[in-house]
């Protein structure tokens, strides 16, 4: 049969309903309606089934599975756990707070109680103003900063922190010895707020280390960086001379020679030397550990140089492997000038001899012998073999007393 439903327009129709019948439709027809029943109803005994295994399941892992979650509940339980353990990486520690102790002080209050012991140093020299840190020692004036920042400088000069308003003070430089690179100034004031000390022989890789000074000038006066003890008993070669260091990451810039370097405690555990820093990489600072350095400093106030300490009275340079191969002459240092009335003078040590070796031993630089040298004191007698017109004299040293 065809309806058209849509008479007012033949052009367009909408086809709604074809249904056509052939002969002997009626019976197909009843046999596809049962057909059609005996699939709906297979379809719902499936169906049941399926019901009743779904059931069974979820009770079963809701009683036997430890109350595990399943479906909707699983998801809301594992974003629970998402967001707990965001919790947890939220809450990760600091590389301070993994390097300091429990009963250690915060940064803050470290700095609020070192800072008025930290000073700015000037001095002028023939290149013109150089500026530094130093540490205040004692309550009655006593200034402590490296060698290098006062070395052959005048019109020595101190600036208080600015919690102390900044005063400027002349200072009177008591002592410096350069084979440790510290020095001690002395100011005409009273109640002072003395630094505490500690002791660097009790620290340890890795724990906290705090950097006070004034790096650049003045301008930048009382800056702080922090980082960490990356290293104990470094030794490395300075200027002819072996030293003894803490190394830190702490950054350490120009100006902050003679500064302290702080533990988590807020006591002075270091002095802080640029000089040695700017020789190697980024990222390397070093400190003259306070243990070796308060026996210096106890020296310099009491005698202005340190007591018992070796001097031959020489001046020399090294002599190369390439050197010494080309002019076919042994390796060591050649003397370059020789102090009257020295040790070395009294010995019969003479300009242009090379020096090659100490009590026996053989040596190959200046800083090799001076190494040797060291672990003897004033007024002992050493051997000193020098090379000659070709030949090696031995000659019997007795040292003198360094007094500057």
């Amino acid at each position: 049969m065809y309806n058209d439903f849509n008479n007012n327009n033949n052009n367009h129709k909408d086809y709604n309903e074809f249904s056509f019948y052939p002969e002997n439709s009626r019976d197909k027809n009843t046999g596809r309606v049962v057909l059609i029943l005996l699939v709906v109803f297979m379809t719902m005994i499936a169906m049941a089934t399926i019901a009743v295994m779904a059931y069974t399941l979820l009770k079963g892992s809701g009683s036997a599975g430890g109350n595990k979650p399943t479906g909707l509940n699983q998801t809301v339980t594992q974003n629970s756990a998402i967001d707990d353990n965001t919790t947890i990486r939220n809450d990760i520690p600091t590389i301070i707070q993994l390097s300091t102790p429990s009963d250690a002080l915060t940064i803050p209050e470290i700095v609020k109680k070192v800072s008025p012991s930290v000073v700015g140093i000037s001095c002028r020299t023939t290149q013109g103003s150089v500026t530094g840190t130093g540490i205040i020692l004692s309550e009655n004036g006593y200034i402590i900063t490296n060698a290098h920042v006062v070395n052959g400088g005048s019109d020595f000069k101190v600036v208080l922190d600015k919690s102390l308003e900044s005063e400027t003070f002349p200072a009177e430089l008591i002592g410096a010895d350069v084979q440790t690179d510290l020095a001690v100034l002395k100011i005409d004031k009273e109640g002072l707020p003395a630094a505490e000390f500690g002791t660097s022989g009790e620290m340890v890789v890795g724990e906290a280390a705090i950097v006070i000074g004034n790096p650049l000038g003045f301008e930048l006066a009382g800056s702080v960086t922090a980082g960490i003890v990356s290293a104990l008993d470094r030794k490395l070669t300075v200027e002819d001379r072996e030293m003894n260091l803490i190394q830190t990451d702490a950054s350490i810039n120009s100006g902050n020679s003679g500064g302290p370097l702080i533990n988590a405690y807020g006591q002075v555990i270091g002095i802080t030397s640029v000089k040695i820093n700017t020789t190697y990489g980024e990222g390397l600072g070093f400190a003259i550990p306070i243990d070796d350095a308060m026996p210096i400093f106890e020296d310099l106030m009491k005698f202005g140089y340190v007591k018992g300490r070796p001097q031959l009275g020489i001046m020399g340079e090294n002599i190369t492997e390439i050197y010494s191969q080309y002019y076919n002459i042994p390796q060591g240092f050649i003397v370059r000038g020789v102090n009257e009335g020295s040790a070395a003078d009294r010995a019969g040590i003479k300009v242009n001899d090379i020096v090659i070796g100490i009590n026996g031993k053989l040596i190959s630089s200046i800083e090799e012998f001076n190494s040797i040298k060291k672990d003897y004191k004033a007024g002992e007698e050493i051997t000193i073999s020098v090379y000659r017109n070709g030949e090696i004299t031995d000659l019997e040293v007795t040292l003198d007393e360094a007094n500057g």
